[in-house]
C-alpha cells in the first residue's frame, strides 16, 4: 500500500533515546529535509507519541532499555502497519527471525553507518509513501 505524503505537512520519525550523539546525528539527516525527529525514552512513550502525532516511521534501538523487539510488539498491537527500522549491535538468527515475523522493514547493524540508514529510509519512504524525501 502506498500512502502519499502531504505536500505541506509534517513528516515525523520517532526514534529511541540514546546516551550517545544519536539524536543529533539523526537531526543532521532530517533537518535539511524538513523532517521532524521525535524521541521516545521508554517503550510506553512510543505508543503515547504515536497516539498524539502522525508518525511516518519508527527507529528502535535494540540496546536501549526502551528499545528491543518488545517495543515493536507493543507498537504492533495498536499500529500493525507502522514501518519500523531496528538498530542492533548484534543480530543473531533468532533476532532476525523475530524481526521478520514482526514485519520490521530493516535491521541495521551498530555502529550505525548513517549513509546506510539514509538509504534504508529512502527505500522505506519510496515504497510506503511514494516520496523521495531521503534521496540524495
Amino acid at each position: 500500500m502506498v500512502i502519499e505524503l502531504p505536500e505541506f505537512g509534517d513528516v515525523n520519525v520517532l526514534a529511541s533515546e540514546a546516551d550517545w550523539a544519536w539524536p543529533e546525528a539523526l537531526r543532521e539527516i532530517f533537518r535539511p529535509r524538513g523532517v521532524n525527529l521525535l524521541v521516545a525514552e521508554q517503550a510506553g512513550d512510543f505508543v503515547n507519541i504515536l497516539r498524539q502525532r502522525r508518525v511516518h516511521t519508527t527507529i528502535v534501538d535494540m540496546d536501549n532499555p526502551a528499545g528491543g523487539l518488545s517495543t515493536i510488539k507493543i507498537i504492533r498491537m495498536d499500529y500493525p502497519l507502522m514501518p519500523c527500522i531496528v538498530l542492533a549491535s548484534e543480530a543473531p538468527q533468532a533476532i532476525l527471525s523475530e524481526a521478520l515475523r514482526l514485519d520490521v522493514f530493516s535491521v541495521i547493524g551498530k555502529p550505525v553507518d548513517m549513509q546506510v540508514l539514509r538509504e534504508q529510509l529512502n527505500r522505506l519512504f519510496v515504497k510506503r509513501y511514494n516520496s523521495t524525501i531521503f534521496s540524495v
